[in-house]
């Protein structure tokens, strides 16, 4: 421990960020909490990112109380952060995609909330979006709540990834990631509400940078990510209807990007009539409040 305050575990999986992977490793450098320990696997990049992570080395090793820095072959984002938090040593974990920011007040505000809240697992907050130039280009911010389970696998909920805030203690009993799905934030929350709550704070922790790579740019990739997520879930009094507003879901995403309106309007009103009804209600309402300006 530094200062009596717990030690945090900041953990960033790097693949083919050359351009964003400083200004990530800078936020964390930035943060006001001063007890962390920064854990940079490079997963086998073919860009310039290995470089890039090499010269801050000096200045992360001055800064941090434990500093690691690995590369080597890709073995995927899951098998990544596996193997990062078998190397933590903290009371809280924190994981941060090497395109993203956190803001410097993130760690000192979640670490007091969590301190003060034994009973929470996880504390998350909300986000700004920015473009490839850090241009900020929407806002997601949400009203404070507890969420579990039954909330999470009706994916009712808003938890950016890049603003958790762990017990490692918790994360470590859910048995970490499974290598076999892409989502592996969704998985993990959900297997964190088998034992306990989580937190939304209602205030911005992080900068969410969105490019075309995102994998939520990919909607057939996601779809399936969904459906392998719940596949691990079966089980779940919830499930039946987890897997009826998962359709409903990805069916709206194929309703927003595909130019046959028709098509995907019409499987909408077969899953969920009443859900889809107010769907295109809300969006009704918004296009007349746009011509009243």
């Amino acid at each position: 421990m530094r200062n009596n305050k717990p030690l945090v575990s900041i953990v960033i999986p790097c693949y083919n960020h050359e351009s964003f992977v400083q200004a990530s490793i800078q936020s964390v450098i930035d943060q006001t909490y001063k007890n962390i320990e920064l854990i940079i696997i490079d997963d086998g990049s073919k860009d310039g990112s290995i470089a890039k992570i090499k010269e801050m080395t000096a200045l992360c090793e001055q800064r941090f109380v434990n500093f690691e820095f690995r590369f080597r072959p890709n073995k995927g984002l899951s098998a990544t952060l596996n193997e990062a938090i078998e190397w933590c040593q903290g009371e809280y974990y924190s994981g941060i995609a090497s395109d993203d920011v956190i803001l410097s007040h993130k760690l000192k505000t979640q670490v007091e909330f969590l301190n003060e809240h034994q009973d929470v697992l996880a504390v998350f907050g909300g986000v700004q979006h920015i473009d490839e130039n850090d241009k900020i280009i929407a806002t997601s911010l949400s009203k404070p709540r507890y969420y579990d389970f039954e909330r999470i696998i009706m994916h009712k909920f808003d938890l950016p990834a890049v603003t958790q805030l762990i017990r490692l203690q918790a994360l470590k009993e859910t048995g970490g990631y499974d290598s076999s799905i892409i989502l592996e934030d969704w998985y993990m929350w959900l297997k964190l509400t088998k034992h306990g709550r989580i937190y939304y704070m209602s205030e911005i922790f992080a900068f969410y940078r969105q490019h075309d790579n995102n994998l939520s740019k990919d909607s057939e990739k996601m779809e399936q990510g969904r459906l392998d997520v719940l596949s691990f879930f079966k089980d779940s009094e919830y499930y039946n209807k987890a897997l009826v507003n998962i359709k409903w879901f990805n069916t709206k995403k194929q309703y927003e990007e595909s130019n046959d309106k028709i098509k995907y309007s019409l499987r909408l009103f077969s899953i969920k009539p009443f859900k889809t009804a107010n769907y295109f209600f809300k969006k009704i309402i918004k296009i007349i409040k746009l011509s009243l300006r």
